[in-house]
């Protein structure tokens, strides 16, 4: 994979279809904050935290990218745990 850290022999095949969508978003920037939070996430994620990752993936990326950095208001649905755990990931990378 393109960028990717995190080796996907090891990960069932859900993981690997959501670890190969992370790292190809279409917007390199979206790669980058996606990508880089499944390799450091996946393997531990629930099921839930998996459908809730899933589900951010078919969002457009100008849209998400904008609620993961705070330009926009996350809709309802959006507006998870993961979703927080993505800005924290995102703000960490960022710091000095």
């Amino acid at each position: 994979m393109s960028g990717s850290m995190l080796s996907s022999a090891a990960l069932d095949e859900r993981r690997r279809r959501i670890l190969f969508r992370a790292w190809r978003r279409g917007m390199r920037e979206m790669d980058l904050v996606m990508g880089r939070f499944a390799d450091a996430n996946l393997p531990t994620m629930s099921e839930a935290e998996l459908d809730a990752f899933e589900r951010l993936l078919d969002a457009s990326d100008p849209e998400a990218l904008a609620w993961i950095i705070g330009e926009a208001a996350t809709p309802p649905e959006f507006d998870t745990p993961l979703m927080g755990r993505l800005r924290e990931a995102k703000g960490r990378r960022e710091a000095p």
